[in-house]
């Protein structure tokens, strides 16, 4: 059950002429004794996320429960659930806070993109292609998601860039006739109509379902980073990596308006503080984590062939085109602007 933070408010005693001699004595000072004790209970947040407590998700909704927890002295805390143990996917999680099921949790924006589509922006085909970009155009678009959430009753609190995109395979992967050979797990649906421009067979689907496809050979690709594959051992099934670069997706860690509405100001302020610091610290593990995440897949045994070849990042760019372009025709001019400055880049 979801528990709310009642404001710390002493009660206040009163004067009265009444009250007199040694009776009154004890009971002002009995009133003033209990008023010195605060009533107050614990906020306990119930957080999710789609993915381990290892991959990049898991470990940003860590480091806020450390944090929020530290800043509030303990009134504020987060009972999280990992690796989908709720069965709630990312393009779940909106519904299911509304409903009170959850507080919050930490989504995969592409998979958002049915509420607003400048969800789908941090995971455009080959508009972002270093982390110094993706950070101006998650900082330039963080506005936007926000008031996006908004409208679902939803706040921000901090966003997540993940590593580049890359391609999965259980076959060496040489050049874009190969492409024909795969069907692939995307995660949203530009990026499955971007792959089967490029005459993949492919499907986006939430990644327990896909993990699942992977196992009954249903599919023998997938497209996502080395994060969200290291993460879920895809070199059991998938020993082969091309780091084509596709995009730097963002997942988004929000909680429910009426439960940090439901906050005293002061707490308010020290939660934002807690998220604040999680962005941060999220952005400092980025530098880092590709190669970090390379040199355990090669210790798992995987193949990394970098750099991609040129003829593939040639047939996967032309096939973004229609895809980048249906995106536009919904987006609203600001988060396009964002694009285009990208782009430009």
């Amino acid at each position: 059950m979801q528990r709310y933070h009642i404001p710390c408010k002493p009660i206040v005693a009163a004067k009265s002429s009444a009250l007199v001699g040694a009776w009154a004595t004890v009971v002002i000072v009995s009133v003033l004794a209990l008023s010195a004790v605060p009533a107050c209970a614990q906020v306990t947040w119930r957080m999710t996320s789609e993915y381990p407590r290892n991959n990049i998700s898991g470990i940003g909704l860590l480091t806020f429960s450390r944090l929020v927890a530290a800043r509030t002295d303990g009134f504020v805390t987060t009972a999280t659930a990992f690796d989908n143990e709720l069965k709630i996917t990312s393009s779940e999680m909106p519904r299911a806070a509304q409903d009170g099921r959850i507080a919050g949790g930490d989504a995969f924006a592409g998979a958002l993109t049915d509420f607003d589509a400048v969800f789908g922006l941090p995971t455009l085909p080959f508009v972002v292609q270093s982390i110094e970009v993706a950070r101006a155009v998650n900082t330039r678009a963080r506005p936007l998601y926000e008031k996006a959430l908004q409208a679902q009753g939803l706040k921000l609190l901090y966003l997540t860039i993940w590593p580049a995109t890359g391609l999965w395979t259980d076959r060496p992967f040489d050049g874009a006739g190969d492409l024909r050979q795969l069907s692939v797990r995307t995660y949203d649906n530009s990026s499955a109509e971007v792959m089967r421009a490029a005459a993949a067979s492919a499907k986006f689907l939430p990644i327990t379902e896909a993990i699942a496809a992977l196992r009954d050979h249903s599919l023998n690709a997938f497209l996502t980073s080395g994060d969200g594959g290291a993460g879920r051992k895809l070199w059991d099934y998938l020993p082969y990596f091309t780091p084509i670069n596709y995009a730097m997706p963002v997942s988004l860690a929000f909680v429910r308006i009426e439960a940090f509405a439901a906050l005293p100001d002061a707490t308010q302020k020290q939660v934002m503080a807690a998220a604040a610091e999680t962005g941060q610290s999220q952005f400092d593990l980025l530098a880092n984590r590709t190669a970090e995440n390379y040199a355990r897949m090669r210790a798992n045994g995987v193949t990394i062939a970098e750099p991609a070849a040129g003829p593939l990042i040639a047939a996967l760019r032309r096939a973004a085109t229609d895809p980048i372009a249906a995106w536009r025709a919904k987006a609203a001019p600001d988060a396009i602007e964002i694009v285009d400055w990208a782009i430009r880049q």
